[in-house]
C-alpha cells in the first residue's frame, strides 16, 4: 500500500522570536542578551529542548532573537526556554516578545538582514551580525538543511537589495554624515590625519567609519587620557590629553569634536596658529557638540571649513527620505523572495512522502523481479517471466491510486481528479492497460504458456 496522503499541516515549523528596540526597553534587552563566550553552550541547551531541531541565536545591543526549526506542536518551546534561561517571568517576557511562524518568520529574517527592522533604517552592521550568528550556529552544530538554507537565502536577498536599491547609499547618523562630508572635501581620505576630540559614542561611531575608509592616521584627544587610550587601542590610533591638543593640532587635516564641555575647546587663535604651521593647507573642522566645542568665529578663517551639527540636519533628513523610498523597493524584493524560499521549503517538507513512495515502489519491484528470476530458474520461458514482471508490477503500483480515484468519483471529489490529471499529465493509458486497471486483483502467476498469451 502507498502511504496515507499528507495533511495540510506542515511537519516542521520555522520560527523567529525575540525582542528588540521596538518592543522592549534596554533594561530588559540587557537581561536576555547572550554573552559571546556562552553562545555555543546556550545553543546546545536550546537544541536539547523537545521538538527543537535547528536553532541560531542573534544577540546585539538592539535585539535578541531565536531562529529555529521545530516539530509541529513544539512552537512554544523556544519562548519557554528563553524565559527559563534568563530567570524571567514568562508573562513579563511575553509582553515584549514577538513570534513569527513560517512565511512571517522568513520575512522577518530577510528584513532584519537588510536593515529594514533596524533602529537606523538600512544600517549595514546588522548583516554582519546576522552572518556571525549563522557562523556560530554552524560551528555549534545548530544548523541543518532548512535553517542553513534560510540564512543563506537571507544573505543573498540582502546583497540584492543593496545592489538594486539605494538603501545603504546615504549616511543617516550625524557621525556618518560628517565623515562623508569630510570625504567630499578630501578626495582621498586615506592620506588624511584625523584628530578626534572626545571619546563618547558619537566620536567612536565616527572613528569606526574612518577606520572603514582607511584614514591614514587617527589621533584621539580626551580630558581623561585613560578613555582616550581605550578608544585609540580599539581603532589603532594614538591617544593624547587635551593639554597636548594644541601641539598636535597642526598635524590634523580633519578635526571632529563631540564633548560635553560647556565652553569651547578650540578658539580662532588656536586654528590660526595651526594654519600657519601647516602653511595654510586647508582643514576640515566638524563640531558635533551641543554646546559647541569650536568657537563660532573660526568660520571666518579662510582655509578652515567649519561645519556644525545644524549643517548636517538637512543632509540627514534628505538621506533618510532617500532610504525610505529605497525601503519600499526592498519590501517588494522581500515579498518575492519569501515566496521563492517557501516554495523550496514546502517541497523539502514533503520529501519524506516522496522517499516513502519511492521506497514502496522499489520494494514491490524487487519482490516481483525476484519471482520472475525464480520462474526463469525453474525453466519457464523468459518471455513469460517478462510478461509476469510487467503486468504484476504495473498492477501492484497502480492498484492503490486506481482505488482512490474510483472512491473519489463515487463521492464527487473533483479536486482529487484535477490533481491526478496534473500528476499524470501525458500518461494516456493504452486500451489493454485500461482493461487491466479495471480489476482490483493483481494477475496470478501464469501456469501455462497458452494462459499467459491469452491474458497478456
Amino acid at each position: 500500500m502507498y502511504p496515507n496522503p499528507p495533511s495540510d499541516r506542515p511537519q516542521r515549523r520555522l520560527l523567529a522570536l525575540g525582542l528588540s528596540h521596538q518592543t522592549a526597553p534596554v533594561a530588559l534587552r540587557e537581561k536576555v542578551a547572550f554573552a559571546a563566550d556562552r553562545h555555543a553552550q546556550s545553543l546546545h541547551a536550546l537544541l536539547r529542548r523537545p521538538g527543537v531541531e535547528e536553532a541560531a541565536l542573534v544577540s546585539t545591543c538592539n535585539r535578541t532573537e531565536i531562529y529555529c526549526c521545530v516539530a509541529a506542536g513544539a512552537e512554544g518551546e523556544p519562548a519557554r526556554w528563553l524565559a527559563e534561561t534568563h530567570g524571567l517571568d514568562g508573562e513579563t517576557l511575553r509582553q515584549c516578545l514577538y513570534q513569527h511562524e513560517d512565511a512571517a518568520a522568513v520575512r522577518h529574517l530577510f528584513r532584519v538582514a537588510i536593515g529594514l527592522d533596524s533602529l537606523v533604517l538600512g544600517e549595514p552592521q546588522i548583516l554582519g551580525q546576522v552572518k556571525d550568528a549563522w557562523q556560530l550556529a554552524h560551528d555549534a552544530g545548530g544548523l541543518r538543511t532548512g535553517l542553513d538554507r534560510l540564512f543563506q537565502h537571507g544573505f543573498a536577498v540582502a546583497k540584492r537589495v543593496r545592489t538594486d536599491t539605494g538603501i545603504g547609499a546615504h549616511p543617516v547618523s550625524v557621525a556618518f554624515a560628517g565623515v562623508r562630508l569630510a570625504q567630499q572635501v578630501f578626495t582621498d581620505i586615506r592620506e588624511a590625519t584625523v584628530l578626534l576630540i572626545g571619546a563618547g559614542e558619537t566620536i567612536e561611531l565616527a572613528a569606526r567609519h574612518l577606520v572603514e575608509l582607511k584614514a591614514r592616521r587617527l589621533l584621539v584627544a580626551n580630558r581623561t587620557l585613560e578613555n582616550a587610550q581605550t578608544l585609540a587601542s580599539r581603532i589603532g590610533g594614538y591617544a593624547l590629553s587635551l593639554d597636548d591638543l594644541r601641539k598636535h593640532l597642526p598635524e590634523a587635516d580633519i578635526v571632529i569634536s563631540a564633548t560635553a564641555a560647556r565652553e569651547p575647546i578650540l578658539y580662532r587663535a588656536d586654528l590660526a596658529h595651526a594654519l600657519r604651521v601647516r602653511r595654510h593647507r586647508p582643514m576640515f573642522v566638524l563640531d558635533l557638540a551641543v554646546p559647541r566645542d569650536i568657537a563660532e568665529d573660526v568660520a571666518t578663517l579662510e582655509d578652515v571649513f567649519l561645519y556644525t551639527v545644524d549643517d548636517l540636519d538637512q543632509v540627514i533628513e534628505d538621506n533618510l527620505r532617500s532610504r525610505r523610498e529605497a525601503a519600499q523597493q526592498a519590501e517588494a524584493i522581500v515579498d518575492l523572495q519569501v515566496e521563492h524560499f517557501l516554495g523550496w521549503w514546502r517541497a523539502a517538507d514533503r520529501q519524506g512522502l516522496i522517499r516513502t513512495i519511492r521506497a514502496h515502489a522499489e520494494r514491490e519491484r524487487d519482490a516481483v523481479l525476484a519471482r520472475a528470476e525464480q520462474m526463469i530458474a525453474q525453466g519457464k520461458p523468459p518471455e513469460d517471466a517478462l510478461r509476469y514482471l510487467a503486468n504484476t508490477l504495473t498492477n501492484k503500483l497502480l492498484h492503490a491510486p486506481s482505488a482512490s480515484l474510483r472512491a473519489a468519483a463515487q463521492r464527487g471529489d473533483v479536486e482529487l481528479f484535477r490533481a491526478a490529471e496534473q500528476l499524470f499529465a501525458g500518461a494516456e493509458p493504452a486500451a489493454e492497460d485500461s482493461a487491466e486497471l479495471s480489476t482490483d486483483k493483481a494477475p496470478h502467476e501464469p501456469q501455462h504458456p497458452q494462459e499467459t498469451r491469452r491474458t497478456g
